[in-house]
Parts: structure tokens; sequence; C-alpha cells
């Protein structure tokens, strides 16, 4: 749980499940999974079932006690949409980020097939953005899933970026990050990889946001693309609907 995060496009993180499994090669160097699994063993901290996926009810009306506004990452440490937990829990999940309607909730998935199947079964209050991760050509289906989500905001991570999405579809879509790999093993990101990206988004009229080159020194590496950062965000949509 943050008060405040590190993650260039959010503001905190709310984490009312932790821990998760590898679903595709996106996942090969979670950090999160990394982080976890240092406490693994140590009783009573809030890891020390490792990385095992585990909900936390009392966590579940903390945003409601955070009375400034506030842009909030759901699950940096996990995924909503994991097989194993239970539809009740999401949909009370959803109940506080309807009731907590002064913050915004950012939702991150790749399971998008269990997202599609369960969207008609929840409430999608304005404040809540929806996304989906594609790391790769092989895993573009994640946004026709999104597409059939009625979420205010439907949004793309292609994070880490692990190669060319030339033929993305954006229609439908209101935000896309893009991202290369940080740390031990960093897979590469070419440049050309996200120029193309960014000239679909141009061309489709969709916010574009660059959050890093990534490697083993992401932060000597930065965030500049040809001469300047990307750090667009769907304010028009969300002046449209009255949000902001």
């Amino acid at each position: 749980m943050s008060e405040k995060s590190a993650i260039e496009w959010t503001d905190s993180t709310w984490n009312p499940v932790t821990g998760c499994n590898k679903v595709s090669p996106g996942c090969k160097h979670c950090y999160a999974e990394v982080f976890a699994e240092r406490w693994r063993g140590i009783p009573g901290h809030p890891y020390e079932q490792g990385f095992d996926l585990r909900v936390w009810p009392d966590r579940l009306n903390l945003p409601l006690t955070w009375k400034k506004p506030r842009t909030i990452f759901v699950n940096s440490m996990s995924d909503l949409f994991h097989e194993k937990v239970p539809l009740a829990f999401i949909q009370t999940v959803f109940h506080t980020m309807e009731k907590a309607s002064w913050h915004t909730f950012q939702v991150l998935t790749k399971r998008s097939e269990r997202l599609a199947d369960l969207a008609p079964h929840l409430n999608w209050p304005a404040n809540v953005w929806m996304g989906v991760s594609i790391e790769s050509y092989g895993y573009q289906s994640r946004a026709d899933h999104l597409r059939k989500v009625p979420a205010a905001v439907r949004f793309l991570s292609l994070e880490p970026l692990l190669g060319p999405l030339d033929t993305l579809d954006v229609s439908g879509i209101h935000w896309v990050i893009v991202g290369g790999e940080s740390g031990p093993g960093a897979r590469p990101i070419e440049a050309e990889w996200v120029r193309k990206i960014r000239e679909q988004c141009c061309a489709a009229r969709v916010p574009f946001f660059f959050k890093q080159w990534g490697g083993v020194q992401k932060k000597r590496n930065g965030r500049v693309l040809d001469g300047r950062t990307w750090d667009e965000m769907p304010k028009e949509f969300l002046l449209e609907l009255g949000l902001r």
C-alpha cells in the first residue's frame, strides 16, 4: 500500500489483492514478484506469503480515507481479474471505487478474457479507467477484449514493449502508455517501435504517454523521445465527460 507512487502516470497505489502468476512473456521479470518474494516466510510481514495470491478485505475501504482527490493505480502488486479472485470480491472493489467518486482509479490486467466475461456483472462508474497490458504482436487481442468493456476511459499499457506493434488497432481506446523493460536482464526496446505507436496514436488523436526507455539503468536512459517527453493524458475526453 502506498500513499505515493513512483509510477509516472499515477499518484498512489491501492492493493486489495496481492500476488499473481505469470501468464505471458511480459511477466518474465515481474518487479512485483521480485519484491514480494524477498519477504516470504517473515512472520507478520504483508508479504509473508511471498507472491502467492491473497485478498485483503481489510484494505477495501482505504481509498475512502484519502480525502484529497488523487489518481490511484489499483493492484500494482497483483491482477484484479486473476482467476482466483472471486467475482464477489471484484464487485466489492468496484463498489468502493464508485463510493470514492472524488478519486480516479486505474485498473490494469493481462487477463483480458476474464475482464470481458465479467464486465457485464460490474458497475462502471465514470471515475474508473480500465486498461490491458500488451507486450508484443501475439497479445493484441487483449485490446479487442477491452473494447467490449463499458469503461469511461479504456487504455493500453504497452510495457514492457518487446516487439513492434505496427498493426495495433487503437480504435475505441482513449490512452496509450509505452515503456521499455527495466532492471537486471531487461530486454531491449527499439526506438522505431515507439515512434510507430506514437504515429498511430497521433493519427487517431489518442493521447500518448512514453514512460521510459528502461534498461538496467533506467534513470540514466530517461524518457525523452525525439527531443521531448510525452506525457499526454486523456484530459480532453475527461472534460467532455465533465469529470475534470
